[in-house]
C-alpha cells in the first residue's frame, strides 16, 4: 500500500508540474505570435483583434509541440529537486525504496502525457492549424511570413511531358491554386513553354488555368481564357501534397504518405513525421531519465546548480541530437525510422547509465 499511495502522489506531482510548465510556455509563446500577427493585420482592416486572436489560438497548438520534450525536462528537474528539497526522496530512500522504483511513477506519467500528445493532442492541434492557415490566407492574401515561402511546388509527369507547377498558395485541401506558374517539358526533358496564371483548379484528370499568360520559345507570348494541364493527381493526393507533415494528424499521416507516394512524390517526410510522434513517449522517458540523473543531489552537498545546468546542457544536447537526424531522415541519408528512434533509444540508454553508476555504482 505505501508502495501504491507513493507512485500515486509522485504521479500526480510530476503531471503538475510538467503540465504547468508547458502551459506557461504555451502562454508566452501566443503571446509572441498574437503580437506579430497584430502587427500584420494592421494594414488589413477586416482583421479585428478578436478574429487575431482566434487565429492565433489556433496556430499556437501545433508550435507548442516542440516544447514538450523541454517541458518535461524542466518539469521534471524542478520535480525532483522539490522532493528532494523537501526530504521527501530521502525518507523514500530510507523506508527501503530504491532510486528504480520512484523513477516507476515520473516515467509512467511521461509515458502516458506522450501517448496522449501523439493520439488526441496532435490530431487537434494538426486539424486547428489547418482551419487557422486558411483563414489566415483569406484574411492576409498570405499565409504565415512573407519572408517565408509558403508556396506550392508540384512535379508531375502526363500524357503533356513533364510539368513542374509553383504557387504561392491553396486552398480547398490544395484543388484550388493562386498565382501559378507552370514550366511544362517534352517526354525527353526539353523545355516546351511556361505558363502563368492567376488560378488554378483541379478538375478530374486535368488542372484548368483561368486566364493564362503562354511564353514558348521564339513564339510570341499569347493569353488564353483557360489552359488545360493534363495530371493523374486526384483531390486525396493533392490534399496529401498541399499539407505539410506537421500539419497532417497522426492518424492520417499514413494513409497521406501512401496518396503523397502514389501521386510520384517523395513521402519521406511524413513517414519521418510518423516515426517521429511513435518514438515520442520514448523520448520523454528519456528526458525523465537525464533529469532523474542530474537532479537527485542532495542540496546540502552543494553544486546543485552545475549539477542542474548539467542536465540542461544534456537536454539541449540530445534535442539537436533529434533534429539533425531528422535533417539527415529527411534528406534520405538514413531511414525514417533509424532518424526518429535512435535519439529516444540513446537517450534512455545514457540516462539508465549514469542512473546505474550514480545509485549502483
Amino acid at each position: 500500500m505505501i508502495g501504491v499511495t507513493l507512485t500515486r502522489y509522485l504521479a500526480a506531482r510530476f503531471a503538475k508540474t510538467i503540465l504547468s510548465i508547458f502551459f506557461t510556455i504555451f502562454c508566452l509563446m501566443f503571446v509572441v505570435v498574437f503580437v506579430e500577427m497584430l502587427r500584420r493585420a494592421s494594414d488589413s482592416p477586416d482583421a479585428s483583434a478578436k478574429i487575431v486572436a482566434l487565429i492565433t489560438l489556433m496556430k499556437v497548438p501545433a508550435a507548442a509541440e516542440a516544447i514538450l520534450p523541454f517541458a518535461v525536462l524542466f518539469g521534471s528537474m524542478a520535480a525532483f529537486v522539490d522532493l528532494t528539497r523537501k526530504l521527501e526522496l530521502i525518507v523514500a530512500r530510507a523506508a527501503g525504496m530504491s532510486v528504480w522504483q520512484f523513477l516507476f511513477a515520473p516515467v509512467m506519467t511521461a509515458s502516458v502525457i506522450g501517448a496522449i500528445s501523439v493520439g488526441v493532442y496532435n490530431p487537434l492541434a494538426a486539424m486547428l492549424k489547418q482551419q487557422a492557415d486558411q483563414m489566415e490566407v483569406e484574411l492576409f492574401g498570405v499565409q504565415g511570413s512573407v519572408r517565408i515561402d509558403h508556396g506550392v511546388w508540384l512535379r508531375q509527369h502526363g500524357v503533356d511531358g513533364l510539368a513542374v507547377i509553383h504557387a504561392t498558395g491553396s486552398a480547398h485541401k490544395g484543388t484550388e491554386l493562386f498565382e501559378v506558374s507552370v514550366n511544362v517539358y517534352s517526354q525527353n526533358g526539353g523545355f516546351i513553354e511556361r505558363v502563368e496564371a492567376a488560378r488554378g483548379y483541379l478538375e478530374p484528370g486535368v488542372w484548368v488555368l483561368n486566364d493564362a499568360v503562354i511564353s514558348a520559345p521564339g513564339q510570341a507570348t499569347r493569353n488564353v481564357t483557360a489552359y488545360m494541364l493534363a495530371t493523374s493527381l486526384t483531390p486525396e493526393q493533392a490534399a496529401a501534397v498541399n499539407t505539410p507533415p506537421q500539419s497532417t494528424p497522426f492518424w492520417s499521416l499514413s494513409e497521406v504518405a501512401d496518396n503523397t507516394a502514389d501521386a510520384g512524390l517523395d513521402a519521406t517526410a511524413y513517414r519521418l513525421q510518423y516515426q517521429a510522434l511513435v518514438s515520442r513517449p520514448v523520448l520523454l522517458v528519456a528526458m525523465v531519465l537525464l533529469a532523474a540523473a542530474f537532479s537527485l543531489r542532495f542540496s546540502r552537498m552543494g553544486g546543485v546548480g552545475t549539477t542542474l545546468s548539467y542536465g540542461v546542457a544534456s537536454g539541449f544536447v540530445l534535442y539537436i541530437g533529434t533534429k539533425v537526424l531528422s535533417d539527415l531522415g529527411g534528406a534520405g541519408l538514413i531511414s525514417p525510422f533509424v532518424a526518429a528512434w535512435s535519439p529516444a533509444i540513446v537517450g534512455v540508454m545514457i540516462g539508465a547509465l549514469i542512473l546505474l553508476y550514480q545509485e549502483d555504482g
